[in-house]
């Protein structure tokens, strides 16, 4: 299985790119510094790394050539490259702001990066699926709570519309032979996203590794043909025996 990253090079990006490669997938990660991206991935067996910056389409563009080329294909797309709250509210744990007081910059930064990344690359990259045949492409996700949460204003919308698209790139490539699913944690994850120190008393935090096994899964012989599925990392190991009890 040959497997292209975005936002390879921390949280939970490095931590699906780590389980696959340690699985024995080819993995191509990126990250916006390509120096910092190959650094990570010579850590990881058999890995490369690509500076990729996904709002921008002739980085993408390039970025994903140069993926194909060097793994020879891309069987799966994991997109996860995104940026949090903090980026325009560094103290939205404790001081939710309203949407009215973010700036249209920051607006505009977070949308571009999570949503229209995930549009850019899979645009990118599912040509060259259709041409091969097949492929499997996962979004990374949130839970539903963190869309409209008060003071979660750009990042809520951000992943709702990244929902929304993963929902309409399933419908449009339905009997294509590509398959698109949605993966998510299933809770706060301990990542670059949160602030230092913030963690409020009583809150349980997920570590980014709740997300190697169901990503190893979906890269596996068992998932071909699983499609449109809504994964929750945390629930895994229950969701998986459930499905296997339905078949």
């Amino acid at each position: 299985m040959k497997v292209l990253v975005t936002g390879g090079t921390s949280g939970l990006g490095l931590a699906m790119a780590s389980a696959l490669a340690a699985a024995g997938a080819e993995v191509a990660l990126t990250g916006r510094s390509a120096a910092r991206a190959a650094a990570v991935a010579a850590e990881l067996p058999g890995a490369t790394g690509l500076g990729m910056d996904v709002r921008e389409e002739s980085s993408v563009a390039r970025a994903v050539g140069q993926a194909w080329t060097q793994l020879g294909a891309i069987d799966m797309l994991v997109n996860n490259a995104g940026i949090g709250m903090r980026t325009v509210n560094p103290r939205f744990m404790t001081y939710p702001q309203g949407f009215w007081e973010v700036p249209a910059s920051g607006f505009r930064a977070v949308i571009e990066t999570n949503l229209t990344g995930y549009f850019l690359v899979a645009r990118e990259v599912t040509p060259r699926m259709l041409a091969a045949g097949g492929g499997r492409i996962v979004n990374i996700s949130v839970n539903h709570s963190t869309m409209h949460r008060a003071g979660f204003v750009p990042y809520g919308p951000s992943r709702a519309g990244s929902e929304a698209l993963s929902r309409i790139m399933a419908a449009d490539l339905r009997d294509t032979g590509i398959t698109v699913n949605l993966l998510l944690p299933g809770g706060a994850t301990v990542t670059g996203m949160l602030p230092p120190g913030a963690r409020p008393a009583g809150q349980r935090f997920l570590d980014p590794a709740v997300m190697g096994a169901p990503i190893v899964w979906l890269a596996s012989d068992e998932a071909a043909g699983v499609h449109v599925e809504r994964i929750i990392a945390a629930e895994f190991e229950h969701w998986l025996r459930d499905r296997k009890a339905r078949q």
